[in-house]
């Protein structure tokens, strides 16, 4: 299974072997499912928080007694049918990270990189080397590549120009092969990986 390698003119300037177990996956769509909306859950921040009735101020003091005044029995004006009262069954601070084993992980983001590359939406490039943080420079490359709208960079170390450079397109987005995920590689249109991500992306199934 091999790939071609391109540079950063969209031209061919060799070849790449590519590794069986990362690339020669059969996806399995419920596996994927689960790996994709768990990263979705731990991105959530959970931080919404609404007061019950015990928590809002006022309320002390009964606001009229039992009996005898024709009206309904209250026992505090800070009730959830009372104007300022207490908030009922609302969203409360919690946290919505679940766990998934590493291995499952691993097949996981196996299973979409094989995904990418059996619809033709994976690109190697031989590498990225921008002179200066310049958009120019990565919107040149997207369209010598002929990515689509939405398009996930993936390079081996981090570079604080191509970073700079990519932010200002919209629609692209520049990660580590380290912290690479089966989310952001089904969420783009084209990936656009680096020899050497590759190359550091494989032992992780070794």
């Amino acid at each position: 299974m091999e790939a071609k390698i391109l540079n950063l003119k969209g031209a061919e300037v060799g070849s790449l072997k590519l590794p069986e177990n990362v690339f020669g996956v059969k996806p399995q769509p419920t596996l994927l499912h689960e790996v994709t909306t768990i990263h979705q859950c731990n991105q959530r921040q959970g931080d919404a928080n609404t007061k019950t009735r015990a928590e809002v101020s006022g309320g002390g003091k009964k606001p009229w007694k039992q009996k005898g005044t024709g009206r309904a029995r209250h026992g505090s004006t800070r009730s959830p049918i009372w104007r300022h009262g207490g908030v009922a069954w609302g969203p409360r601070t919690h946290s919505y990270r679940l766990g998934i084993p590493r291995q499952k992980a691993r097949l996981g983001l196996a299973q979409a990189l094989s995904a990418s590359l059996a619809d033709g939406r994976l690109v190697v490039v031989d590498a990225i080397a921008l002179d200066g943080a310049k958009t120019k420079q990565v919107a040149e490359l997207l369209k010598a590549v002929k990515a689509g709208k939405s398009s996930l960079i993936v390079v081996d170390q981090h570079d604080a120009s191509l970073v700079r450079a990519a932010r200002n397109v919209a629609g692209v987005k520049v990660s580590l092969a380290s912290h690479l995920n089966a989310y952001d590689v089904l969420a783009c249109r084209t990936l656009i990986m680096t020899k050497g991500a590759i190359e550091k992306l494989a032992p992780r199934w070794n």
